[in-house]
């Protein structure tokens, strides 16, 4: 019996597939970022960064393959669109919805904007070269632009739900047909291209709400190894023609058509590979592992690569010889600065990890009025703005972790109905709940 109530302790009502999707989707993003950051010194005394991996002429086929991102959004739509739904059988709104993801996602960014703002003013004032200083603000950038991805995304995802409901395969259509034309008109309109933040990713979410209902790619293993060819053909004929870069880096930020293709395969291959990923979940260290991952993973997201550059800009301060990228020796210390950046992220996960639990006291949290949630959307997304299209300075990074912290402020905490189990009195099954919270879902 006792043993019976341990194994439903650690297998609450998740889907452990997902998790483990997402587990190897971060552990490959940490991977593949400690080889592409590659400060370089010039002989005026400027410091600029290259992309060393990205530059490899090799890598071009091997990011078509390990461009995860997608899957990130397919396995939001697929937790997201369960969560909204329990949310509303309870009673709850869509504002309550938005206002629990928010807090989910600001809370550690605000915490990370604010402690980088204050170091690098204290650098500052240190005599540290500015261009160093730069270098370290520029490591948030690449953070910010997912958060800002991923809440565009998200926030819409009670909308879309319902005409997902109404009309799915129109709604699909409709938002690819605006990432095309978006892609389209990029050419003559540069800014316009970041309209597909919003098109490109919502549409990639959907697909999760098809899998969420075990829609289209709910037939048969071959079914699915034909929508993989299928779109992966589509996808290297759209390169062949010349009408879109073969290098998924250059089609990530802005996104176009390309990584709607990827989404397609890569949620078919998630449902090709699900039993044996089932079968590999089902697995107590496995389940242990995840458990401990999912409580702060969104915390190394946000926090691996300005650690990553705070590592290189430190070792460029103390003149630490550094071998040129790409080289053998520059390889070959890889490993090395992988360690380097774990050793960081083991304090940073100790101090600020456990802002991903859940934001809300024994007591009921009331839901914060309609107003109070717009207002802190367009608190947040003016620095994230600001920030894609013009770039991080160090001047923006303090404005946004001032607009951070004003937008948690105005959330409060998650209204108690958001995290209420069935045993409590809630209508409907429980949402998910730790130690299993994996990645930026609650």
């Amino acid at each position: 019996m006792v043993q019976r109530q341990r194994r439903q302790a650690v297998r609450p009502d998740r889907d452990l597939v997902i998790d483990l999707a997402r587990f190897f989707c971060l552990v490959l993003v940490v991977v593949a970022h400690t080889m592409m950051v590659s400060p370089v010194l010039q002989p005026d005394g400027t410091v600029t960064s290259e992309n060393t991996l990205g530059n490899q002429r090799w890598f071009e086929p091997v990011v078509w393959v390990l461009q995860v991102m997608p899957l990130f959004f397919v396995a939001g739509g697929i937790t997201g669109l369960q969560s909204w739904r329990r949310l509303r059988a309870r009673g709850g709104s869509a504002f309550d919805y938005m206002q629990a993801r928010m807090l989910r996602l600001i809370r550690p960014a605000a915490v990370l904007l604010a402690i980088m703002f204050s170091g690098l003013w204290a650098a500052r004032l240190a005599g540290v070269d500015p261009q160093v200083i730069q270098l370290l603000a520029s490591g948030a950038g690449m953070p910010l632009w997912f958060l800002a991805a991923y809440l565009a995304a998200q926030l819409n995802l009670p909308l879309l739900a319902r005409l997902h409901t109404r009309a799915p395969w129109l709604t699909l259509a409709t938002l690819t047909a605006l990432v095309v034309a978006v892609d389209c008109f990029r050419g003559a309109m540069p800014a316009l291209a970041y309209l597909n933040m919003v098109f490109l990713w919502c549409a990639v979410q959907q697909l999760g709400f098809f899998l969420a209902d075990g829609g289209p790619v709910a037939p048969g293993r071959p079914a699915l190894a034909a929508i993989i060819l299928g779109s992966n053909l589509v996808l290297g004929l759209l390169v062949w023609l010349g009408l879109y870069s073969g290098n998924m880096l250059v089609n990530l930020n802005p996104p176009n058509l390309t990584l709607l293709l990827l989404g397609v395969s890569q949620a078919a291959a998630l449902q090709f590979l699900r039993p044996l990923l089932a079968g590999l979940g089902s697995l107590a260290w496995v389940q242990g592992l995840l458990g401990v991952a999912g409580r702060c993973s969104m915390t190394v997201y946000l926090w691996h690569l300005p650690l990553l550059a705070a590592l290189c800009g430190l070792l460029l301060l103390i003149g630490f010889p550094q071998p040129a990228g790409g080289t053998a020796a520059w390889w070959w210390g890889r490993p090395l600065v992988l360690l380097g950046l774990i050793g960081l992220l083991l304090p940073v996960l100790a101090l600020f990890g456990r802002l991903e639990q859940r934001p809300t006291a024994p007591a009921a949290a009331r839901s914060r009025p309609a107003a109070a949630v717009v207002t802190a959307v367009v608190v947040v997304y003016v620095p994230v703005a600001d920030a894609a299209l013009n770039g991080l300075t160090f001047g923006l990074l303090g404005g946004g972790a001032a607009c951070f912290v004003l937008a948690v402020l105005l959330l409060g905490r998650i209204p108690a109905r958001f995290v209420t189990d069935a045993g409590s009195g809630g209508s409907g099954p429980p949402l998910p709940r730790p130690p299993l919270s994996a990645n930026v879902e609650p």
